[in-house]
């Protein structure tokens, strides 16, 4: 059995190149980790499932909000994965998988450089639903504002498939930049002893160094979420965790021990 420690690491750290070959292993290895120990990995998920249904009813009939948050929720899984991150790690170094071992890490990391980082996502997903609502009045007129909200005939109109349009590339342009932030930045703070901004920092350099292979990653994530999203979040349920596992490889293989 390997000690679990947090060794520190230089901010100048020399980062591995990935392939796409490395997309594959990944993902193997992500669904290696959730069929060894599913009991976690449906736990979380059903946590974030749980999340969106009660987020959906809250914005149910407010279409404009429906579409930023469905655009923006996606944006705070990774946090919602430190859980899966620290299976992923327990299972690699042969350590004792259980929910009080598991959850009390969790607990532990209230305290580090994780709930920083959480706030990033967090303050990042409040601006973008409100950046969207600012499209939406600034495309669609304020007069839009004041109509009923579940009129989608409004949307099939220029402006609104214009405003969509509109919407949907800044929404691709957010996530990709939160994406390079969060990629390998949270499996990180688990991991290791740095704090948040340098943790971000790595992430982005090891997007930009492998930008071709990270966004075929990224494209991958938000496919496949967006397909789970679809059957009442259901599918989240195995997506979820096999990304989440597959994440802590990919921070392994950027950064190996």
């Amino acid at each position: 059995m390997t000690a679990l420690t947090d060794p520190p690491v230089a901010k100048d750290v020399a980062l591995a190149r990935l392939s796409l070959g490395d997309l594959a292993k990944i993902l193997r290895a992500g669904w290696r980790d959730f069929t060894r120990a599913p009991q976690f990995g449906l736990f979380f998920a059903g946590v974030y499932v749980i999340s969106g249904l009660a987020l959906w009813a809250l914005v149910a009939g407010l279409f404009t909000w429906t579409l930023s948050f469905t655009l923006g929720f996606p944006l705070v899984a990774p946090f919602l994965a430190v859980g899966l991150y620290e299976v992923s790690r327990r299972i690699e170094a042969g350590a004792e998988l259980s929910f009080p071992s598991v959850l009390g890490i969790v607990w532990r990391e209230r305290t580090r450089q994780i709930p920083w980082a959480g706030a990033v996502i967090v303050i990042y997903f409040l601006f973008w639903s409100f950046f969207a609502h600012m499209l939406f009045a600034l495309i669609m007129g304020p007069s839009a504002l004041m109509g009923p909200p579940d009129d989608l005939a409004t949307y099939l109109t220029g402006a609104g498939l214009r405003m969509l349009a509109v919407e949907a590339a800044f929404g691709a342009a957010f996530a990709l930049l939160l994406f390079a932030m969060t990629a390998i930045s949270l499996p990180m703070l688990l991991d290791r002893e740095l704090d948040f901004v340098t943790a971000m920092r790595l992430s982005i350099r090891a997007t930009r160094e492998n930008f071709a292979v990270m966004l075929v990653w990224a494209a991958l994530i938000a496919g496949l979420t967006f397909l789970a999203l679809l059957p009442w979040f259901l599918g989240l349920f195995v997506v979820l965790p096999v990304l989440g596992h597959a994440s802590w490889h990919l921070y392994r293989r950027v950064m190996p021990v």
